[in-house]
């Protein structure tokens, strides 16, 4: 099953990384957010691997022409123009690189993509969020009902801390950082059928408040919940956030070794 990723957007509100390079390509302890997520979807077996792109895309093409020398040391012989790899790892990946349009929409990217998915069910996320969620398990419920999509829905944690408080105004306990009040919310990683993009017209479609609205009306749109860990990586703070986590080997969505 291949792993549709979209990476084409501006990453407006993390500006001061995305002026040089795409969102996906921000890196979390020293490798882009967009390799952390492969990295999750093939500790689980998925290894074949869409990536939508866009703004800057090139950068990713840049990156992965050229994985060994990012990831390995080298010795570089100019005069006989000669590099040698030292202590390579290859990932068991196979990626296509496709671009789907500068000022595409999510869903149009998607659209653009068809011809490398055919009339297979694939898998579809974002490239700005980290999660330890079972994409077996995620694979396995949308096997079992009988919908043209599956998304994975999770509660965000609060931004600060709440009160507890009783009729009396008085402050019974607090609660740090609690997860959303009770609001469940598009985590991405999700698992659609083919038929799906008869559900997207052109580039300016979007798939969350366009496509996924339309499937839910004819009743083929359902959710996996994840009550495990969930980030994304809208803002500094939440890149701060991620590479602080990676730095104190705390970071929840790491499922590889």
């Amino acid at each position: 099953m291949k792993v549709v990723i979209l990476a084409g957007g501006y990453g407006s509100r993390l500006s001061e990384e995305t002026e040089v390079k795409p969102k996906p390509m921000v890196e979390i302890g020293g490798m882009p957010i967009l390799w952390h997520i492969m990295k999750t979807y093939s500790h689980f077996g998925y290894n074949e691997f869409v990536i939508c792109l866009g703004y800057k895309g090139y950068v990713i093409k840049e990156f992965f022409s050229n994985y060994f020398m990012h990831k390995t040391d080298v010795t570089i012989d100019l005069q006989n123009n000669n590099v040698l790899e030292h202590n390579t790892e290859a990932e068991p990946w196979k990626i296509t690189l496709v671009d789907t349009g500068k000022d595409s929409m999510t869903g149009g990217r998607v659209k653009r993509i068809q011809n490398h998915i055919g009339n297979e069910t694939f898998m579809l996320t974002y490239g700005d969020g980290v999660s330890d969620v079972n994409i077996k398990s995620l694979v396995s419920d949308h096997k079992k009902n009988d919908s043209m999509c599956t998304i994975t829905s999770v509660q965000p944690e609060a931004r600060f801390g709440a009160l507890n408080i009783n009729d009396q105004n008085k402050i019974t306990s607090f609660q740090e950082k609690p997860k959303g009040d009770g609001i469940w919310i598009n985590g991405g990683f999700m698992v659609c059928e083919p038929e799906i993009f008869e559900f997207i017209k052109d580039d300016n479609s979007i798939l969350e408040s366009s496509t996924l609205p339309k499937l839910a009306e004819k009743g083929a749109l359902s959710t996996y919940k994840h009550n495990g860990f969930w980030s994304p990586m809208d803002t500094r703070r939440d890149m701060l956030k991620l590479n602080e986590l990676w730095k104190l080997n705390n970071a929840k969505w790491k499922l590889w070794t």
